[in-house]
């Protein structure tokens, strides 16, 4: 069992690893874990910068922003969720199952931060426990992500566009259900500069349409020739 699922508290670890869908099947179950996803995600943020800032004396501010997207956007914590051996263990409702939820990228993801926020909470609030176990995740895929800057995050690089052409406010989503179960939702985003609508695509997550609404004003930006 990796170091990442041993608790001291295994209510914790389990609330962590339950999906809204499970909770919503089975009453009785307990809390879901977006709150702990939440934390989980802000421990990701502080320690990714933390180790980029170290790793990467070298780098700045632009730089590093894009090397700690890179670390933890969806996909990649996907993958660690898998290394960790998340995907079986998520507590998932039949549908979600039956949807291919353990193999699904944003319930990996989520989980993996779930869990973190949990590990962290389950330590007495001490990062360090859990420092001594994500850096060596991040060790693992360093190398990799310092590369070209065509695997750059897209909202990254419309706001870069964004701050070098217009000014320093960055972009704003504004992000809303549309339809789809609730196991399977649908988003729909726009991306709005000062006011003004620069992108707008969906997705079946926020993360996902708020990237495809930057994507979209990056393409749009591109065949006007601003790009």
């Amino acid at each position: 069992m990796h170091k990442l699922l041993i608790f001291h508290n295994e209510k914790l670890l389990r609330q962590a690893l339950t999906h809204r869908s499970y909770v919503n099947e089975n009453p009785g179950e307990g809390e879901h874990n977006e709150r702990l996803e939440f934390l989980g995600d802000a421990i990701l943020n502080f320690i990714s910068g933390q180790y980029l800032y170290r790793r990467h004396p070298e780098k700045g501010e632009d730089e590093l922003t894009r090397l700690r997207s890179a670390l933890v956007e969806e996909k990649q914590l996907a993958k660690f969720a898998l290394e960790v051996g998340l995907d079986f263990r998520m507590r998932l409702g039949k549908g979600t199952i039956r949807d291919g939820g353990f193999q699904n990228p944003n319930l990996l993801s989520s989980t993996f931060e779930a869990v973190v926020g949990a590990y962290y909470l389950d330590n007495n609030c001490d990062v360090e426990p859990l420092r001594a176990i994500i850096e060596p995740l991040f060790n693992s895929v360093s190398d990799l992500i310092v590369e070209p800057r065509s695997n750059v995050d897209s909202k990254n690089r419309f706001q870069e566009w964004v701050q070098r052409e217009i000014g320093a406010n960055p972009p704003k989503y504004v992000t809303e259900q549309i339809g789809g179960p609730s196991h399977a939702p649908e988003f729909i985003a726009k991306v709005l500069v000062e006011g003004k609508e620069y992108g707008e695509a969906k997705g079946k997550n926020k993360k996902e349409a708020e990237k495809a609404a930057a994507e979209d004003a990056l393409a749009k930006l591109k065949k006007r020739g601003l790009l």
